[in-house]
């Protein structure tokens, strides 16, 4: 049970068992956070590897990065807008569904879409493990914020019978 001492800040005094399970839980939100960093790191290690062993290089006519390998969020979304633009000169300004069924453009165009559905997946991905860390981040301060907040028994048992500090 929380008792509240008749100081004037209010002090909430904890019990043993309560002051445990504050940094147990401040200990799991430390553990998780850096486990969503670790997995987040990896997703965007893997994704890049995906990408740049695809081997896709922005051309030349790119107003962004031109000759530079796909490997990343940016460079991914920049090809996928390329491709449209490719896409779409291609088929007169004329989307895939806006095509006749037997225009053979439409072949290519379909062929485009998957394409940028594909880089703006990875695009996606790479968002998805920035915002893992980012969380991972948060827990690891929270959890810290709270073993910081309530100190250990060992340290409040030490501290409760060491002599008073001389004035």
């Amino acid at each position: 049970m929380s008792a509240v001492n008749g100081d004037d800040i209010g002090e909430v005094v904890l019990t043993h068992g309560q002051r445990r399970g504050i940094r147990l839980i401040g200990l799991a939100g430390v553990i998780g956070g850096i486990l969503l960093i670790v997995v987040a790191i990896l997703a965007w290690i893997g994704v890049s590897n995906q990408l740049r062993a695809e081997n896709i290089t922005i051309p030349d006519d790119s107003p962004y990065f031109a000759g530079k390998t796909v490997d990343g969020p940016i460079d991914a979304f920049i090809q996928a807008g390329v491709i449209n633009a490719h896409a779409l000169e291609a088929s007169g300004g004329k989307t895939y569904a806006e095509l006749d069924q037997d225009d053979p453009v439409r072949d290519t165009v379909m062929n485009a879409s998957f394409l940028r559905a594909s880089l703006f997946t990875s695009v996606v991905s790479f968002g998805v493990a920035l915002f893992a860390a980012g969380v991972g981040v948060i827990f690891v301060l929270f959890g810290w914020a709270l073993r910081m907040l309530v100190p250990s028994p060992a340290r409040t048992s030490a501290r409760a019978t060491a002599p008073p500090a001389a004035a």
